[in-house]
């Protein structure tokens, strides 16, 4: 056997190994994971995207209508989850540096962080990576990955008060209005963008209601392998037992950056939303919009941090008992790589987006010259004869709507319904998720993702 191939089948069979042993510890906690232990929450305030009338609003619960039982624990548990490798499973830093290899960032505060070969899957580094938190609104990252095959983006839908029902106190809202109509695309923007969960509801709402996207929800975590989730709220809204890991992140940004409609949604930067209806001076109907900006301060940029380069989205999300989360994708040079914050312990101002921006810069820097402690799993399915990743039932391409996998490039500087963006490539380069058939372990080989979106600057 070929020394390559030795050493794939040994490194996977490790895997392997580990990930049979992690479905022991995982599984009945997927199903319903343990209230975690009381612990004073963060001191940062709530926060999130700011209403259409420039009034802040938060990304979830406020503090007064936080638990105790929601908050994170100090300190990681003795026992945490193993898939991907052994070493993931173990509290602390997790890194393994070669000759050449550069340190990591010392001023690293949060409470569990991940770096990975988003195209490789090979965990560079990671710190408490299953470590079960709050996941805030990066769990909409989960949300849109479930749902956005589903309903072509084209497709119109009025609002109901029914729709607008059990929003949480203090929820980060995009400005839906009863009775107006919006499209699909509209609805997606404003879940992405302003972490909307009005628009969450909504769409929700169009898919069986609240409790049949959260099952849905919790069922394509348990497919990608994202087996420290468990979804109660689609919003990510806080909750009891509502919990995911930066590990689980990662996977779930990994499958939805497979999806051409999630990478142009997580990537836009500004874009136009339908405001009120309304008539003008000459009595004719007339349909106002107001501008949205995404809350992604690594792709906007903010008075004290500057556009990360090479940053093509994904999602954002702060509460009170979640703290800041931030999961990233950035490409430099050909290689991309996700990095996942979660719960930085310095309240300073954009600090999860300066810890990605540090660990984004410690990963390009340390590419190659480092020994894998891990890998993200591919997800169950992805094993099946002729399986693609990113593949799903519905149709594909612009016409359909679908967020499926790009077959050609797309290009431009605005993208429709007065979206504005970036320049967009979005070309498949092939290659498959596959089994090694008469093993009796999974080869988890390199999965290219679609070019990214870069800034033109």
């Amino acid at each position: 056997m070929p020394a390559p191939l030795k050493q794939t089948a040994r490194r996977t069979l490790l895997v392997t190994s580990a990930t049979l042993a992690s479905l022991a510890l995982t599984a009945p906690v997927s199903l319903a994971a343990p209230t975690p232990t009381p612990a004073p929450s963060p001191s940062a305030p709530v926060s999130g995207s700011p209403s259409p009338s420039g009034s802040p609003s938060a990304s979830g619960s406020p503090s007064a209508s936080a638990s105790a039982s929601t908050s994170p624990s100090a300190t990681p548990p003795a026992k945490m989850s193993s898939l991907g490798g052994a070493r993931l499973g173990q509290a602390g830093t997790q890194v393994q540096l070669t000759g050449g290899a550069p340190v990591l960032p010392k001023d690293i505060s949060a409470r569990s962080w991940i770096v990975a070969d988003a195209q490789s899957g090979e965990v560079l580094a990671a710190h408490n990576a299953h470590w079960r938190l709050p996941p805030a609104s990066t769990l909409k990252m989960l949300f849109a990955d479930t749902l956005l095959p589903k309903f072509p983006r084209t497709t119109q839908y009025k609002v109901e008060r029914e729709d607008l029902e059990d929003l949480g106190a203090g929820s980060s809202l995009v400005g839906i209005k009863e009775g107006e109509t919006y499209s699909v695309h509209d609805l997606w923007l404003g879940v992405f963008l302003r972490s909307g969960n009005d628009a969450v509801h909504v769409l929700s709402s169009m898919n069986g209601g609240v409790a049949e996207t959260v099952r849905q929800m919790n069922e394509h975590a348990e497919e990608l392998q994202a087996l420290d989730t468990t979804v109660v709220s689609p919003d990510g809204y806080d909750a009891p037992h509502q919990v995911s890991s930066a590990y689980d992140l990662t996977l779930i940004a990994r499958s939805g950056l497979q999806k051409k409609d999630f990478r142009e949604y997580c990537s836009t930067l500004t874009a136009k939303f339908p405001g009120a209806t309304t008539k003008n001076k000459k009595g004719r109907t007339v349909r106002e919009t107001f501008e949205i900006q995404n809350t992604n301060r690594l792709l906007t940029g903010d008075y004290d941090i500057s556009q990360y380069q090479g940053i093509a989205g994904v999602k954002n999300g702060n509460t009170t008992n979640a703290g800041a989360t931030f999961t990233g994708v950035a490409e430099r040079a050909g290689r991309v790589l996700l990095v996942t914050v979660m719960n930085p312990g310095k309240d300073d101002h954009n600090e999860v987006y300066k810890e990605t921006a540090a660990l984004f810069d410690w990963g390009f820097q340390a590419a190659g010259k480092v020994t894998p402690v891990g890998e993200l799993v591919p997800p169950k399915g992805a094993a099946q004869a002729g399986a693609q990743p990113g593949a799903n039932s519905g149709g594909g391409g612009e016409a359909g709507g679908v967020g499926n996998v790009s077959e050609k490039p797309v290009a431009g500087a605005v993208a429709e319904n007065g979206s504005g963006g970036v320049g967009i490539a979005m070309a498949i380069t092939g290659g498959v998720i596959a089994l090694l058939a008469g093993a009796a372990f999974l080869v988890n080989r390199r999965w290219p993702l679609p070019d990214l979106v870069r800034r033109r600057r």
